[in-house]
């Protein structure tokens, strides 16, 4: 075979849409897959998230629980306090002793309503947040479920289409080497602009094959002759003659054949003339 600069036109074209037909089945086999690649990724990040918010809901919540406790902790010294200062002021000896415990037992009753207030509203924020926990762990163990039911369809997929991928991909691996560099860039490029993959399109009924504008009786005949690369002007896909791609295919295989065929009977032939000197 000629090197990748050396071929003609003609071999050029045949090896590009070579390997445009190889990516459009594995294009098929993606397909066959859905959504279901895309899916199973979204809900791993939604779990994702899911677990870092419920462990975040946890560790607030036992934070208000620690305040809550502390406050608990604040009443009951509070209440011991006014339990001695009442105790105290049965024993005052002047008016001065008498002002300072009832000063004392005042602030230790404030202390305790404040304390009070502020584990009512903390035990309203703990009692939402629990809320909420409860809801984000529903979702969670719903979303796991779900990815286990869209993994295993995955699965099932990957199970039907892993050796057909591999076979495909030994075969797309084969068809970039018969196509130069600067080529093939171009080829991945225009491939990687539209959501269809298709950077190799036939002309039909007078139209690309790709975005669908008309092109030019001129311009077909050039694309029939094969003498150079001709892009539809509208969205820069190569344009090709697909009918004579396939002849020319098909041609190559039948000689393939031919040559496959006849270095049998040679070999065969000879088998036979070792068998005749061997005899004789």
């Amino acid at each position: 075979m000629a090197s990748n600069k050396d071929q003609t036109v003609a071999e050029k074209l045949q090896n590009l849409h070579d390997l445009q037909s190889i990516d459009s089945e594995m294009s098929k086999i993606e397909i066959l897959k859905g959504e279901l690649p895309m899916e199973v990724k979204d809900l791993e990040d939604e779990i994702a998230g899911l677990e870092t918010r419920v462990a975040r809901l946890e560790s607030n919540i036992s934070e208000l629980d620690a305040v809550v406790s502390k406050h608990a902790a604040n009443i009951k010294e509070a209440e011991a306090l006014i339990e001695r200062y009442e105790k105290q002021m049965d024993n005052v000896k002047n008016n001065r002793e008498y002002d300072a415990l009832s000063k004392e037992l005042e602030l230790q009753k404030l202390e305790i309503q404040l304390s009070e207030k502020k584990s009512r509203e903390i035990s309203g924020q703990n009692h939402s947040k629990q809320e909420t926990l409860v809801a984000a762990n529903e979702r969670l163990a719903s979303k796991k479920s779900e990815l286990d039911t869209k993994k295993v369809e995955l699965e099932k997929i990957i199970e039907k289409t892993t050796k057909d991928e591999e076979k495909l991909q030994r075969k797309r691996d084969k068809a970039q080497k018969k196509i130069e560099e600067r080529l093939l860039k171009a080829y991945n490029r225009i491939r990687d602009s539209y959501r269809n993959g298709l950077a190799v399109v036939s002309v039909a009924r007078n139209s690309c094959g790709g975005c669908f504008n008309k092109i030019p009786p001129q311009v077909q005949l050039e694309i029939g002759m094969h003498k150079k690369l001709i892009v539809c002007e509208h969205c820069g896909r190569v344009l090709v003659n697909a009918e004579m791609m396939a002849s020319n295919k098909a041609a190559e295989k039948a000689e393939k054949a031919a040559a496959k065929a006849a270095a049998k009977e040679d070999k065969a032939a000879a088998t036979e003339d070792k068998t005749e000197e061997a005899g004789a």
